[in-house]
């Protein structure tokens, strides 16, 4: 199993769940979260003033999935969240060492 992490532009969120909808990716979690990368943040005008903002707002989504999806996942995500400029996102993938329903108890693949 593995834990697939993904930042995205926030407008993409939509699009991007809808996307994982269709293949049957059934749950996600999803978090607003703040960062930068190479972006290092812009400035912006604020009743005259010019002030940086070093963090910008991003959105984080969380799949535990099967290892044989990954690869479908991740090439769903690259299609729809791309922009083509600065601050699409990243992906992150990680190895999942066990899951369980809290509900029923099942575990691992059971309980995804």
């Amino acid at each position: 199993m593995k834990l697939i992490t993904i930042i995205i532009k926030p407008f993409k969120l939509e699009e991007v769940r809808e996307a994982l909808a269709e293949i049957g990716i059934q749950g996600m979690t999803m978090s607003e979260v703040k960062g930068f990368g190479r972006q290092k943040g812009h400035s912006e005008l604020y009743r005259g003033a010019e002030y940086n903002v070093s963090f910008l707002p991003k959105v984080k989504i969380d799949i535990a999935i099967n290892d044989e999806r990954v690869e479908e996942v991740v090439n769903i995500v690259q299609q729809t969240a791309f922009t083509g400029k600065m601050g699409d996102g990243k992906i992150f993938i990680f190895e999942l060492q066990q899951a369980i329903r809290i509900r029923t108890g099942e575990i691992n693949e059971a309980a995804l």
